[in-house]
């Protein structure tokens, strides 16, 4: 793997969670996309986790005691970090195996949604603060990529 790969690394789950294994290739494929075209050739690293992992990482870093489904880490680039990296993701397993269900699609297509959204997050946007900005920029990818409806026009719709 180059420097400039995405790195995408799974926690492995016990089997009595989960039976089905992820399919990695689409995953790997769609986060080298992500790298080249919406980040403009910069890249990040990728953690699929559990819920749990995901709560201990809100706790820490943002002190809200829940588990999310999507985290992003922005990384100061002052040293030793290969140049265009953005930093890095941690994803719950299991929020995209619910919400994929929910939203009647792939554990995989859940994974994407939420790989796009925190790339938009690592690339400098923020849904909270910027006016719609990312909103736009989501929608555009989202359609670009063929995925379904994004997180924030999910969030939207409550």
């Amino acid at each position: 793997m180059s420097p400039s790969d995405p790195d995408i690394r799974f926690f492995r789950l016990p089997k009595s969670v989960d039976r089905r294994p992820v399919d990695r290739i689409p995953l790997e494929r769609f986060a080298a996309a992500l790298c080249d075209r919406v980040l403009r050739r910069r890249t990040f690293a990728c953690l699929v986790t559990t819920d749990a992992e995901l709560r201990r990482l809100n706790r820490t870093f943002r002190r809200k005691d829940y588990a999310t489904d999507v985290l992003s880490f922005p990384v100061n680039l002052q040293g030793g970090l290969p140049e265009g990296y953005l930093g890095d993701l941690a994803i719950s397993w299991q929020r995209a195996r619910e919400q994929a269900r929910e939203f009647g699609h792939s554990i995989e297509t859940e994974i994407q949604v939420l790989m796009l959204h925190g790339a938009l997050h690592l690339a400098g946007m923020d849904h909270e603060t910027d006016s719609g900005g990312m909103s736009r920029a989501e929608g555009r990818w989202r359609r670009k990529l063929g995925l379904p409806a994004g997180v924030i026009e999910r969030v939207g719709a409550c």
